[in-house]
């Protein structure tokens, strides 16, 4: 069984939406299956992260970053830093946050530097951008145009039975589902060597 990690903070709920998406995902995969990790329960989940195949990090973007309660968590993790208990392994990453850019993309830079402390390998969204021409819809995938992870949009007056809409959350299936066949194709090939 490939198992994939998703560590995750969600201040209102609309990234734990997004959590559960990618879940979705992971779980798509034969052969695969999503443990869905509230930052809160990450030091009683220990185990289960050190023997993931892949950790999918999530938070809201916050000021321009990681959420407080994220970083906590990051900072917690230096124990498996200094043990290099999470090295190699698959890593990729989402955020949400109310605005269309919200700086976003600086969360997913924050996080994925953060997997390369760890000597973790990155997974990127491996999709190209949609809503971006006179074809394009708002219901694209990838439609706030990320490559480095998911990106999500959810209204701040609205609560998370309202966003992130339907293209956001499919497009966080696709990573899940991406990373659980990249870390499944990566445990077939161990047991052929």
């Amino acid at each position: 069984m490939t198992a994939i990690a998703i560590v995750y903070h969600s201040g209102y709920g609309h990234t734990q939406r997004q959590a559960e998406a990618v879940a979705e995902g992971v779980n798509a995969v034969p052969g695969a299956k999503a443990l869905l990790v509230p930052v809160a329960e990450a030091e009683a989940n220990e185990a289960a992260l050190n023997a993931a195949d892949a950790i999918i990090f999530g938070a809201p973007t916050y000021m321009g970053s990681v959420s407080a309660p994220f970083k906590t968590f990051m900072d917690w993790s230096s124990k498996a830093w200094f043990g290099q208990a999470w090295k190699d392994k698959l890593a990729a990453g989402f955020t949400n946050s109310a605005s269309q850019s919200g700086d976003k993309f600086n969360t997913l830079v924050q996080l994925a530097t953060y997997a390369a402390q760890h000597g973790m390998l990155w997974v990127s969204l491996g999709l190209l951008p949609g809503n971006n021409n006179s074809k394009g819809s708002p219901d694209d995938l990838n439609r706030l145009g990320g490559f480095l992870g998911a990106l999500a949009q959810s209204n701040a007056d609205e609560g998370p039975d309202k966003g992130p809409s339907r293209s956001d959350l499919a497009t966080a299936r696709h990573l899940g589902q991406r990373v659980a066949e990249q870390a499944k194709l990566r445990g077939t090939l161990k047991q052929a060597a």
